[in-house]
């Protein structure tokens, strides 16, 4: 008779909405997940603020400790998984500890990689240890596993995707509702959509954070969060969201990565986007990531990008993954070969939209033509709206041009004397 397998066992750091998900699939699973991983996976001990807190499980069977660092120490746990978020402090710390104390690490912390990861990368390779972090990126959906594994005979040309799915709430709600910004920002939060700090979400900080990771292993380089150009959404209208939607387009904050001959571009910004394009259609708090490789070409992977069951099950997919001996490097390829990039803004010409209030002058349209004109723009489209107190808004999309072009132009035109406010210009990507 074969000897039973010697169960896997888990130290979790952080109980919130992911930690008790991850609790809540063992306990249901448990059987079927020991068939799939070839072992048991069991629960040793749990580590979170606060011991009484109801948290809707039965922690009763598990020991609690209560420091993070004393769990990353205990020889009774195999991986330590950390929940616990945020890129310095005690997430940083246990994830160190655990990896010095000879354990696996399992985490949905993507501002932790995307600050440290190298770093990191480098301790656990060195040590023979594995970080696995399905869950960091795109919640349910598996976009790291795609690119480590699936997609490894591939070089990848670009990634791009919808990586926040607050973001993506408020943006889609605007539109569906004709709701302006600040009503559906202050619904998200009522909802407990935003994070704690709300500029990590609206701000487009985390979905950077995610973008980092996924160029790190696109293109085999270090993760440069601070090389990644961030715009947020606030300062998109709903007056955007209705006329980008009179002329066939969507608005997402888009997050685009790709290696060039300058080195690589990384940015995160909104962008309008087709409306019957796979990210065009994109509703609600779903995420969405698409991936062109030489081989496969295009793919889109969507799904839920948050959420207890979703980002749950993209932790327990990176532990049986370990249970099953499944050892890979990091980011793909061992920390050691990896080189910071060269960052780069990118200079692939597009076609931009532009919205700007001119005032009812004579000859203000032609003041507005000129300044595009030298900047090197020619105009595509223009469709100027009513008029209201001595004011006209105008939308012009242009034909495809630099992003220096555009900077030139928009930093021009309040000089005409014929604009009043500021000018907004957004991207049109194609997807």
């Amino acid at each position: 008779m074969s000897p039973t397998p010697t169960p896997l066992r888990l130290g979790i750091a952080g109980l919130g909405t992911v930690g008790i998900g991850v609790v809540k699939i063992i306990q249901a699973h448990a059987d079927l997940i020991a068939a799939r991983s070839g072992r048991p996976i069991t629960i040793t001990a749990i580590c979170a603020r606060d011991r009484h807190r109801n948290r809707d499980a039965d922690l009763s069977m598990y020991e609690w400790e209560d420091c993070a660092r004393d769990l990353a120490r205990r020889d009774d746990v195999d991986v330590f998984v950390e929940l616990i978020g945020g890129d310095e402090g005690i997430a940083r710390e246990a994830t160190e500890i655990a990896l010095a104390s000879g354990k696996d690490v399992v985490t949905a912390n993507k501002a932790l990689l995307a600050m440290h990861g190298q770093a990191l990368a480098e301790t656990a390779e060195a040590a023979g240890r594995v970080i696995r972090f399905e869950a960091a990126v795109a919640g349910g959906i598996p976009v790291i596993k795609t690119m480590t594994e699936s997609l490894a005979g591939n070089r990848i040309k670009r990634v791009m995707g919808v990586m926040n799915g607050t973001c993506n709430y408020i943006l889609t709600r605007m539109q569906s509702a004709g709701l302006p910004y600040d009503t559906v920002f202050e619904e998200a939060r009522q909802l407990g959509y935003l994070e704690a700090d709300p500029t990590l979400d609206v701000g487009g900080i985390d979905a950077s954070h995610k973008l980092a990771i996924l160029a790190a292993i696109a293109f085999g380089s270090q993760p440069a969060f601070d090389a990644v150009e961030i715009e947020g959404i606030e300062r998109v209208s709903i007056d955007d969201i209705e006329r980008a939607a009179d002329m066939g387009y969507r608005i997402k904050l888009l997050g685009v990565a790709q290696m060039t001959a300058r080195g690589l571009e990384q940015r995160m910004s909104p962008c309008l986007v087709p409306c019957d394009s796979p990210l065009g259609q994109l509703q609600g708090g779903t995420n969405m990531v698409v991936i062109e490789g030489d081989a496969v070409g295009q793919i889109v992977l969507r799904g839920a990008g948050a959420g207890e069951g979703p980002t749950a099950s993209a932790v327990l997919s990176d532990i049986v993954e370990i249970a099953r001996g499944v050892r890979l490097p990091v980011f793909g390829q061992p920390a050691k070969t990896l080189a910071r990039p060269q960052p780069a803004r990118t200079a692939v010409p597009a076609a931009y939209y532009i919205r700007l209030t001119l005032a009812d002058k004579p000859g203000a349209l032609a003041k507005v033509a000129a300044v595009l004109g030298d900047s090197g723009i020619s105009i595509d489209r223009m469709r100027q709206y009513g008029h209201a107190a001595g004011e006209a808004p105008v939308l012009i999309v242009t034909h495809k041009t630099t992003p220096d072009a555009i900077d030139h132009a928009i930093e021009a035109l309040p000089r005409t004397g014929v604009i009043t406010g500021e000018p907004v210009e957004l991207r049109i990507e194609e997807v």
